[in-house]
Parts: C-alpha cells; sequence; structure tokens
C-alpha cells in the first residue's frame, strides 16, 4: 500500500482525508477507508457503503455464526 501510495498517489479517489490518515487507515483500518471514500463520492444512501459496512461489523465482531461454528468444530 505504501509503495503504491508513493508511486501513484493521483490515482487515490478523490477525499478530503489527509494523505498521513491515507496511509495509516490504509494499513490499520482499511475497511474503514474504504466506507470513508465511498461515503465521500458516492453518498451514505447506496448498496455498496451498505455491503462494506455490514462485512466491516462482520469482520470485527468475529464473523457470522456459520464462522464461529466451523471455529468451535475445528478446536
Amino acid at each position: 500500500m505504501v509503495v503504491y501510495l508513493l508511486l501513484f498517489p493521483q490515482m487515490f479517489p478523490a477525499n478530503t482525508v489527509p494523505q498521513w490518515a491515507d496511509v495509516l487507515l490504509g494499513v490499520f483500518v482499511p475497511r474503514a477507508l474504504i466506507l470513508i471514500y465511498i461515503y465521500q463520492n458516492m453518498g451514505y444512501d447506496n448498496i455498496w457503503f451498505a455491503a462494506h459496512l455490514i462485512v466491516m461489523i462482520f469482520a470485527y465482531l468475529g464473523g457470522t455464526r456459520e464462522t464461529r461454528r466451523r471455529r468451535r468444530s475445528r478446536d
């Protein structure tokens, strides 16, 4: 991500996020950065924002019931 940012900074979507926040969020919380990009470019009332928000919630809470079931059966 850092190499991409340094070589092609003009290819990042237009946004008001500072450059240092682009890098930090891209490394540590990329799903939140994608949500910021979608919100700033397309708004919150579209399917992509909702889909990424739902996936982010599932990912940070540990997944769906099926994922938890598979983890328990593997242990």
